[in-house]
């Protein structure tokens, strides 16, 4: 870097610093998207795909696709025979309505291995009994925090013809409550065991639990692997049998919405930050050195070449670019750090500081591209102006 470049920089208004906010800016972004979507990954990372999804297979079951196959009795007993495979929970989905207190009417699954969910009173058993429910602690206006640990009534549908069925009662332990924001399979659901909710899903289909098992089968089901180098190997076996199954580590990672978003983000910024600054620094460097054209024309009548005036820009470049980037990264991964909280509030997930601190390579992204680009962007700007004839031009501009 010429010895000039630092002195222009600082003192020279009309110098490749006017290009610092701009590159500052985008590479706050950059570091900030980066933040927010390392933070969403270690949270999944630790505290879904770490509480067992890394073993984890979902089936799905599609209604009149007969390419996918249904998950009846025959089909589960099939998957859970499947070399490797230590268990098959099938997910089925009902209503349980209120029978005595609260206009409430919640949705019910079976609570599977893949559900961690975030408790707020009580504990959930290793294994939900047949009689006993986990709920939000609020869901519709009703509280359920005085009714933990007690044995509650509930309403279910018992269909009786096409479109007609009466209201049976079941009643259920409320075992442990979890935080309503957790919402992963809908606001206010509640989660039975395999048994109880298809008890549920058979009435409501005016069948008996055994019959519509065997032949309308679950809505889904979670296969647990004995070992994660197992999962790639059981899921081509499912797949090859007609089973829709996916690992739930896949779907977790590829979550839409503000995951996505923060990684699409974070791959289109390093786009945007790497053009930006080639733009930036040919539009700037254009400007920069026609405002500048006299000066540069004396210090070519007193000796200076070509490639002198190019090293004085090119340092005014990394400078501004440095600068910018190194302000930049550091705003972007304070505001990364800041949102934390709030996202965790959002997304029900516990994001901490150092998880929504942005990646090296991100941060070094943030760090190296504003100089690297407002360089090339330098070359490819200041071209035309420093061909002119130097004679001519300190004449024009004496």
């Amino acid at each position: 870097m010429s010895r000039w470049s630092l002195y222009t920089w600082k003192r020279d208004g009309r110098s490749l610093r006017r290009a610092l906010p701009t590159l500052t800016i985008l590479a706050a972004l950059l570091t900030t998207s980066a933040g927010v979507a390392a933070g969403a990954a270690g949270a999944v990372e630790r505290d879904v795909l770490g509480s067992g999804g890394l073993t984890q297979i979902e089936l799905s079951s599609f209604e009149g696709d007969a390419s996918v196959r249904s998950l009846i009795t025959s089909a589960l007993r099939d998957a859970g025979n499947v070399a490797g495979v230590r268990q098959v929970v099938a997910d089925y989905s009902a209503v349980l309505y209120a029978e005595e207190d609260g206009t409430y009417d919640l949705t019910s699954r079976t609570l599977t291995p893949g559900d961690d969910l975030p408790v707020t009173g009580g504990e959930i058993p290793a294994e939900l009994g047949p009689d006993e429910v986990v709920l939000p602690a609020s869901a519709q206006g009703t509280d359920f925090a005085p009714l933990l640990g007690r044995s509650v009534a509930f309403g279910y549908t018992r269909a009786t013809g096409a479109e007609s069925g009466t209201t049976d009662v079941i009643r259920l332990r409320i075992a442990a409550l979890y935080d309503p924001g957790w919402q992963a399979d809908g606001p206010g659901v509640a989660y039975l065991s395999e048994d109880t909710a298809a008890l549920l899903a058979a009435a409501r289909a005016g069948q008996e639990p055994a019959g519509f098992r065997a032949r309308e089968g679950a809505q889904a089901a979670t296969v647990v692997v004995e070992h994660q180098q197992q999962v790639a190997a059981v899921t081509k076996s499912l797949q090859d049998d007609g089973f829709s199954a996916s690992p739930v580590s896949d779907r977790v990672r590829n979550l839409p919405g503000l995951f996505g978003a923060a990684d699409l983000a974070m791959r289109g910024g390093v786009l945007v930050l790497a053009l930006g600054a080639i733009v930036l620094g040919a539009v700037r460097a254009a400007d920069s050195t026609r405002a500048r054209i006299g000066q540069f024309a004396i210090l070519r009548v007193l000796g200076a070449g070509r490639p002198e005036l190019r090293r004085i820009l090119l340092g005014e470049a990394v400078l501004s670019g440095g600068v910018a980037g190194l302000v930049g990264a550091g705003v972007g991964a304070a505001l990364s750090v800041a949102l934390a909280g709030p996202l965790s509030d959002v997304l029900g997930l516990d994001i901490t500081r150092t998880d929504a601190l942005p990646g090296p390579a991100w941060a070094a992204a943030a760090l190296l591209l504003p100089a690297a680009g407002l360089a090339v962007g330098t070359l490819l700007g200041s071209r035309e102006v420093l061909r002119q004839d130097p004679y001519l031009t300190a004449r024009a501009h004496s």
